[in-house]
């Protein structure tokens, strides 16, 4: 996916209860979206998990909501 492509689904995703994010180093986390379009980067928070992963459009690789 190219970056324009992966910044319009987070556009898409935000609103979301829960996304799921394929990083381009082959970890794949579910949660709720925080995207700063600005910086171009965003947190996946997963409270069930108390997980919270920071991330760069850079570093996806593709978005299912």
């Amino acid at each position: 996916m190219t970056p324009e492509r992966i910044y319009d689904q987070l556009l898409s995703t935000r609103t979301a209860d829960t996304i799921t994010i394929s990083f381009k180093d082959g970890r794949i986390l579910t949660g709720a979206l925080v995207f700063n379009q600005l910086k171009g980067t965003g947190r996946l928070i997963n409270v069930d998990e108390e997980l919270s992963e920071d991330f760069a459009i850079e570093d996806v690789r593709d978005i299912r909501s």
